[in-house]
């Protein structure tokens, strides 16, 4: 089924004249089961505001992008804009809207060349503001344009008090309208071309007066219904669940940013972060069975899913114990970082070497890496219950990473327990919860007793596939 959707109100009775266009299409007509048309208008206190200046040109940007967002949440095909002035700021809007918008010069530009060899005049009636736009001289660039000597009739026929625009389709209005067609037509154009939406209400009545004018709202409506609408592809935008911890978010953010490579600001990966500290704690889930963060953490996931992502990532590695459940119900991928990270220690290290975990006692309950690990043919080395209660107190300390401490307590804690892994065989220690990193800025590997391991940060790996995969394609599969 063909979804439109039509947004009112720049043009109020322009707006309805379009739809009432749609819905008279003969192929709409013999097929009315496979279309599906919306016209929405909300209050807009611009609506009568004349184009004479751009004084009022955001606020159109504020209201369109306000309709086209509803009916982006509707999953429409197209939306439609009959609103000439609209279209100087429609790659703006489209930048920011996810469904196709028709573009109406587009559709003009399409009707002419089939109609209109090139070099033909056409004579142009447009507001001032839209004259002053290079949207015509661009679109139109193939034929001699020509413009009515009276422009301040045509405005006032069309904006006045007594105007078209207020629903005034005969008498002086249409008068005025007529008699700058036909001092266009005398300076032999080939025809009329209203860049003004309102003039198609009258066109009927300048027909029947022996006028060549184009129903501008009919050519639009016909070329949507018969072109396949696509936009360029939208730049990559990532999803991130903050506040799993705060810090760690943080820390993420920056890897991605500081790791792209960039020339501008525009260069960089466009990010929604939903910072949720309220998430409950994964380990205390874990561990002591306290409150359950899976449709906390769903719910997060599903709100970036709703705000456009291409891809989620969950800077905190506990937590990664509830990613299978909750992709099961998402459309859009969660970029696992035990995956990543394991993918990555056998690309670089080969699948000889011996793993150490530095992780949460939630983390390795959960076996989590355990698995992964596993799966990619890994043994795992885990601190005995000692050295894993200095974990916990590295990170969950009063003097702990999470409490905001890098060094002192929460340093020595983690490096005792580091050693013991290294003196146990470890040839690759995985820093498993995302504070961990913030405790080495700097050291890419440990050494104890001649013997080193390497270090590995997987929101590092993590944002790193990001940046890769923002390169590619933004159809992600799950």
């Amino acid at each position: 089924m063909e979804k439109i959707a039509v947004i009112g109100g720049l043009g109020t009775l322009s707006g309805g004249d379009l739809l009432l266009k749609l819905l008279k299409n003969k192929e709409v007509l013999k097929n009315q089961s496979k279309y599906y048309f919306s016209f929405e208008q909300q209050p807009y206190k611009k609506m009568d505001v004349p184009l004479y200046h751009e004084n009022d040109i955001k606020s159109r940007k504020f209201y369109a992008f306000s309709i086209c967002k509803s009916f982006e949440q509707k999953e429409f095909s197209k939306i439609l804009l009959p609103c000439f002035a609209s279209h100087s700021f429609l790659n703006e809007l489209q930048e920011e809207v996810s469904l196709p918008i028709v573009n109406m010069f587009e559709a003009l530009s399409y009707y002419l060349k089939l109609n209109y060899k090139k070099g033909s005049k056409i004579g142009i009636l447009t507001s001032d503001f839209v004259k002053n736009l290079p949207l015509i001289t661009t679109y139109f660039e193939d034929y001699e344009l020509v413009f009515p000597q009276n422009q301040t009739a045509l405005m006032d026929a069309i904006y006045g008090t007594y105007g078209i625009k207020n629903g005034y389709l005969d008498g002086l209005p249409l008068e005025y309208i007529y008699e700058e067609c036909n001092q266009l037509l005398q300076a032999d154009c080939d025809v009329i071309l209203p860049c003004i939406t309102e003039l198609s209400l009258i066109t009927n009545q300048l027909w029947k007066r022996g006028i060549s004018i184009i129903d501008v709202n009919q050519v639009y409506a016909d070329y949507a219904l018969s072109t396949s609408a696509s936009i360029s592809t939208p730049p990559f935008k990532l999803g991130i669940v903050g506040g799993v911890g705060p810090t760690a978010t943080v820390d993420f953010m920056n890897k991605v940013i500081l790791n792209t490579p960039a020339h501008k600001d525009q260069d960089h990966i466009k990010m929604i972060v939903d910072q949720n500290p309220q998430i409950p704690d994964r380990t205390a889930n874990l561990i002591h069975n306290e409150t359950d963060p899976t449709i906390a953490l769903f719910s997060t996931c599903k709100r970036l899913e709703a705000a456009g992502v291409n891809a989620i990532a969950i800077p905190c590695n506990t937590a990664h114990a509830y990613v299978k459940a909750i992709q099961s119900h998402l459309k859009t991928p969660i970029i696992n970082m035990l995956s990543v990270t394991a993918s990555h220690i056998l690309e670089n290290f080969g699948n000889n070497v011996v793993v150490g975990l530095l992780a949460t006692s939630g983390t390795v309950a959960s076996r989590v890496y355990h698995h992964v690990l596993n799966e990619f043919g890994f043994d795992v080395l885990i601190p005995d219950e000692t050295h894993q209660d200095l974990v916990m107190e590295s990170i969950y300390g009063k003097e702990g990473v999470k409490a905001g401490f890098v060094t002192g307590n929460a340093k020595n804690n983690i490096l005792e327990a580091a050693n013991y892994l290294i003196t146990q065989g470890a040839d690759i220690l995985i820093l498993g919860c995302t504070e961990l990193p913030l405790l080495f800025p700097l050291e890419k590997e440990l050494g104890h007793h001649a013997k080193t391991a390497k270090l590995i940060d997987p929101t590092l790996i993590l944002a790193k596939e990001i940046i890769t995969l923002s390169k590619g394609s933004t159809q992600l599969s799950n």
